[in-house]
């Protein structure tokens, strides 16, 4: 919530009164931040890995239609 809110502020000019899903780069970051607190290490993608999958090597890495 407190990362959605960051967006919120900084970006307020983009969003009108409405409803927003969580962008999913914010969703990852936050993802990534949890498991850091209960000492999970990720490792990042490399180019190979990335361009295999189809995804940025920094994210988000779920289609958009993907519902979490």
């Amino acid at each position: 919530q407190t990362l959605a809110q960051i967006d919120l502020w900084a970006n307020k000019d983009k969003y009108e009164k409405s409803v927003y899903r969580l962008s999913k780069k914010l969703d990852e970051e936050v993802a990534r931040l949890h498991l850091e607190k209960i000492g999970v290490v990720l490792t990042k993608l490399t180019k190979a890995q990335a361009d295999y999958l189809n995804v940025p090597m920094d994210g988000p890495y779920k289609p958009e239609h993907y519902r979490y």
